[in-house]
């Protein structure tokens, strides 16, 4: 993986990484943890069309390989082969515990955290516990599959369930026009559009860092067993029922 693209071969990724790949012509990535044996657990939105930002887990419904597209009763969590989970786009790895200046680097969100990852053991038990458990209700901008794959990963959730999520793509989403509309007045002072643009680009750049989870303050550490009521599921308001 270098910085210009985290793209890896099937060879190249072991249970307990953090995938992703491409949908829509780049248009937005969809993320999941490999446990092994080319299977991917990840977070969909329930009932969609497949054309959304997100996945439909009936799209597996076909797929000749033994559980592809397991999932539990009005749960978006769902085992996929890797063949179905990829659609035929390209395979990348997320990557954990990069320095910051990698991480400004990296133009693109989703891609990278300067947050540790825990041991493969601990994000396996995670994928799988809410393979079962579920993982709440879908929210493109607070739980969506990127903020899945980074709990699974890190055991980190946000306090402030009012603000953006984990999502570095949902970061991205909301920095780029943050950062425009801040930079709107240097067009007074700087004559050049060049000149702008390299400021817009380094406030978007740092908006996107402000909001990653290994910098976060508003982060905390969330046994997998504890997060329904730490998200409110106990309550009746997401996840599965028994």
């Amino acid at each position: 993986m270098g910085l210009l693209t985290n793209r890896v071969g099937r060879s190249e990724i072991k249970p307990g990484d953090h995938i992703y790949t491409y949908r829509a012509v780049f248009a937005y990535s969809h993320h999941g943890i490999y446990v092994g044996g080319c299977k991917v657990v990840h977070f969909t939105r329930v009932g969609t069309s497949s054309t959304s930002s997100d996945e439909q887990y009936s799209d597996t419904a076909e797929c000749p390989t033994p559980d592809c597209g397991f999932r539990q009763p009005n749960s978006g969590v769902v085992l996929s082969c890797l063949d179905c989970f990829l659609r035929s786009g390209s395979l990348y790895c997320f990557e954990y515990g990069v320095r910051p200046s990698i991480f400004i680097a990296k133009v693109r969100g989703g891609t990278c955290t300067t947050a540790a990852s825990d041991p493969v053991e601990a994000v396996i038990h995670r994928a799988m516990y809410l393979l079962q458990n579920g993982f709440g209700n879908y929210d493109v901008f607070q739980n969506n599959c990127e903020d899945f794959t980074l709990y699974c990963k890190t055991g980190l959730l946000t306090v402030d369930h009012l603000g953006v999520g984990r999502s570095g793509q949902a970061s991205s989403v909301i920095g780029a026009p943050l950062a425009a509309l801040l930079s709107s007045p240097l067009k007074l002072l700087l004559p050049s559009p060049v000149g702008v643009a390299t400021v817009t680009a380094g406030m978007y750049c740092m908006s996107r860092y402000a909001t990653d989870i290994g910098v976060r303050t508003d982060v905390i550490k969330v046994p997998v067993e504890d997060l329904a009521v730490n998200l409110g599921w106990a309550n009746g308001e997401g996840g599965t029922t028994t």
